[in-house]
């Protein structure tokens, strides 16, 4: 009976802490009655349900329409559609003259002896990961309370600050875990942690549409919301920009600054301290409400990807909110009954006190962007950097990409060098020189470290882009060398040298060879894959060419000529016409061209998957390469015939016992399979494919306090470092890489052992295999001489592993071919 009552009174309390108004938010004032609420427009109280990203929308344009104090544009649309918002708040006033405002602000930042009595410009971001929702909630009754408060605060905040309003950083994720958490509501909210409302659905809403994980792309910018948000970013350069997110429901409200030991070397020490004086407005605010938080204890400010430390290498502050989360609309935790509407009013009053933070150190902020671009400016180089790939011109243009998104300034190269034994040639091939204004960020993107302060990363300590991209790369080069620069950056046109009535040969070197191959072999057309180099007409070709004959195909002559024409412009490739098969080396007709069969490739995905590794290989095949990839369910594996499929991937998971005697069938009559990280040690602890291990050797541990006893271990992960392979370019895994050298990335501590015969190891790391990032001491000594990649017969078919991600993140261009290989060639290793 006793806990009976416990049960009930827990209900009460929770019951009337959830039937809030906006007074449990805001501060208790005249309000402009003319300004709509949330709740006249969304039909319900702000944290009654959680806010659709229609509904948010929806209340976002009406505001706008209402008050002119809010403008409102569409900066473009996300993967499923939907619109990416930005809503900008100032004064009336302050709205007659914005692009006035607006160019001022720039050129404050080029030109230090400009006044810095400006508007100071806040950037204010919500709900990145859709299922950390309370920041987009929040951002109703924050941008209503700009709108509608009447009092000599809010005018004199309004008339001194331009705030970038960004009501929902990922649409797509918000929208799928509101329809989560309001249709497993119950009318009595049921606070229990194991109701369903509780537990999300794979993959969960944390993702934008691909499974992204959008808050590790402001650096990379391969997504369009991080491209909308970018090109926002660089035509204001914001002087503060806010993060807000969510983390596990026992803990309580973080702010910045994370841990100081955390903290990219890059970023200027004043950063840290501005930061730190604005986390004293944070604590005021807080404390005035009653809530816990804490701060300089946990998270960092090292991977510049992420959207609070993005900023710092950009003369910004960046500000990360961490609020622990309810996961729907009430959960009990260690701290009471946590309910939603609390979250909400904990992000509403952090985004209010950065508000006040920026008009009260307004000038001081304003002029330390200022002074960062002033001192980055004295301290570029006179000379540049290069970057390109002689046979790669698409993979080095989307790093050009990327660096035009940061509004970096490239140049051609004037013309073909050498340097440091790399050639550079003209069209593939860019100069970026270091005596511009966003030299830093450059430096940042190249960076190469190899020691650290600490030990523990909340993400990757590398992402040397030169390498993601395989690129050749140079430093300290003459600015003699750059040619025009480049302001408008288009993709290599792709060509066929002329019509030919006998074949064609396609380098497999390039990005987009791979789509190219997959519409010729969806049209209906043989093709074949040479095994060995040889000439023709002169010209030398690498492993891996493709041979397309002209007789005995369901196209004629002239009718092929155009359909590759096409192919060729639309994957920016060029395809070479040849007038006989007579070649030095092997001649077109030898045995040593294999013919290659149109896969039809499925991947396993569902519980126990890693989302963000399946998220990544779907967005490849559908984005980059237009072939189609049949993603298989773990709950319906066992009911669905995948004879129909000729390779089946599995990212990184471990699958149930049941499905392994369906794979070995499958596999024994001619499947490839592709395992990656964890489904490596599956596979071979059922007798697949046969693996040894290596595990680094832990001396016993002295000197530790068992306070600091996570540090110890924590050092022992991997969170993301590249590492030096060495590659047998004769191996079909590696056809259509250049060099006998490749860069790969690792975030896992999976070794495996070399086979004792060489031929079986196409892909080893070297002896020093560190490029950059951290890895522990007891990991450093097992890395060496160990390999990545695995591929064993089994029957007829071919069991292939990974122990690390070949797509990471989408930026990782330069092993995107590995899986490419598995794919067209696997049968063939």
């Amino acid at each position: 009976m006793k806990k009976l009552f416990v049960f009930f009174l827990l209900f009460t309390i929770y019951s009337s802490a959830q039937q809030v108004d906006l007074s449990y938010y805001l501060p208790s004032e005249n309000y402009d009655s003319s300004i709509p609420k949330p709740k006249d427009i969304i039909g319900h109280e702000v944290g009654e349900w959680h806010i659709t990203h229609d509904k948010l929308v929806e209340y976002m344009k009406a505001l706008a329409a209402s008050s002119d104090l809010i403008s409102i544009e569409n900066r473009g649309k996300t993967y499923e559609g939907r619109p990416l918002l930005l809503l900008t708040i100032t004064s009336a006033e302050n709205h007659k003259n914005l692009e006035q405002i607006r160019k001022e602000h720039i050129d404050a930042t080029n030109d230090a002896s400009l006044s810095v009595d400006n508007p100071i410009v806040v950037y204010q971001g919500f709900s990145i990961h859709g299922n950390e929702p309370s920041g987009s909630n929040a951002a109703l009754a924050v941008a209503y309370y700009l709108a509608a408060s009447k009092t000599a605060e809010t005018q004199d905040l309004l008339k001194n600050t331009v705030i970038l309003f960004d009501p929902s950083f990922n649409p797509d994720g918000l929208q799928r875990f509101a329809y989560w958490a309001n249709t497993n509501r119950s009318k009595n909210i049921n606070p229990d942690p194991n109701d369903r409302e509780y537990s999300e659905i794979w993959p969960r809403g944390r993702t934008n549409h691909y499974q992204f994980d959008m808050n590790r792309d402001w650096l990379p910018v391969q997504l369009p919301e991080s491209k909308a948000r970018i090109a926002t970013f660089h035509k204001w350069l914001p002087n503060i920009l806010t993060d807000h997110h969510e983390m596990g429901s026992n803990s309580s409200f973080f702010f910045q600054p994370g841990i100081p030991s955390r903290t990219n070397p890059l970023t200027p020490q004043m950063n840290q301290d501005l930061t730190k004086e604005i986390a004293t407005y944070h604590a005021k605010a807080l404390d005035k409400i009653g809530s816990m938080y804490y701060s300089e204890e946990s998270f960092d400010d090292f991977y510049y990807g992420k959207g609070s430390t993005f900023p710092d290498i950009n003369g910004s502050i960046g500000i990360l909110f961490e609020q622990a989360s309810s996961r729907g609309h009430a959960q009990e935790t260690t701290n009471g009954i946590l309910t939603f509407p609390f979250t909400i009013r904990n992000q509403a009053t952090a985004a209010f006190s950065t508000l006040e933070a920026a008009n009260k150190m307004r000038l001081k902020i304003l002029k330390y962007q200022q002074d960062f671009y002033k001192e980055s400016r004295n301290t570029g180089s006179k000379n540049a950097i290069v970057f390109g790939d002689e046979k790669d011109a698409a993979k080095t243009f989307h790093l050009a990409e990327v660096l035009k998104r940061h509004q970096v300034k490239i140049h051609e190269i004037k013309s073909d060098f050498t340097q440091n034994g790399k050639n550079f040639k003209k069209g593939y091939s860019y100069v970026v020189p270091m005596n511009q204004k966003n030299h830093r960020l450059v430096k940042a993107m190249f960076d190469v470290r190899t020691t650290f302060k600490d030990s523990l990363f909340y993400d990757v300590s590398a992402w040397t882009f030169n390498h993601a991209f395989d690129v050749d790369y140079a430093e300290n080069i003459s600015l003699s060398k750059a040619g025009n620069e480049i302001t408008n950056l288009v993709l290599k046109p792709g060509s066929v040298s002329f019509k030919s009535d006998y074949g064609y040969l396609m380098p497999w070197n390039e990005f987009y060879a791979p789509k190219a191959l997959h519409a010729i072999l969806q049209k209906g057309l043989r093709a074949k894959v040479s095994m060995k180099n040889f000439k023709n007409g002169g010209i030398s070709y690498e492993y891996g060419t493709i041979f397309i004959p002209v007789q005995n195909q369901k196209l004629d002559a002239l009718e092929m000529f155009t359909f590759l024409g096409e192919v060729a412009k639309e994957s920016h490739i060029n395809i070479n016409a040849v007038n006989t098969g007579l070649n030095d080396g092997i001649d077109l007709g030898s045995n040593n061209f294999r013919a290659i069969t149109k896969p039809k490739v499925a991947m396993i995905v569902g519980d126990g998957v890693a989302g963000n590794d399946s998220g990544e290989i779907w967005h490849l095949f559908d984005q980059r390469f237009d072939m189609p990839i049949t993603r298989l369910d773990t709950r319906n594996f066992n009911r669905v015939n995948i004879a129909k499929y000729t390779h089946i991937v599995i990212p990184s998971s471990g699958l149930e016992k049941s499905a392994i005697t369906k794979l070995q069938t499958w596999v024994r009559n001619g499947g490839v399979l592709v395992g990656y990280k964890n489904s490596a040690r599956w596979l071979a602890s059922n007798k697949m494919i046969n693996i040894n291990f290596k595990r680094a050797k832990r001396d016993s541990i002295k000197d530790v306090s068992f306070e600091n006893r996570s540090l110890k271990s924590g050092a022992q992960v991997i969170g993301g470092a590249i590492f030096e392979a060495k590659l047998d370019r004769s191996h079909p895994i590696n056809f259509g890489y250049k060099d006998d050298k490749l860069a790969l990335f690792r975030n896992s501590t999976m070794f495996m052992e070399a086979d004792k015969d060489s031929y079986n190891n196409p892909i080893q790391y070297t002896s020093e295999p560190l490029l950059s990032g951290y890895i522990s001491k007891e990991n450093a000594k097992v890395v060496p001489n160990t390999v990545p990649f695995k591929v064993s017969r089994f029957g007829r078919g071919r069991v292939i592993v990974f122990t690390d991600n070949t797509n990471f993140r989408a930026f990782w261009f330069g092993t995107n071919k590995l899986l490419m290989n598995t794919i067209f060639f696997g049968d063939k290793m």
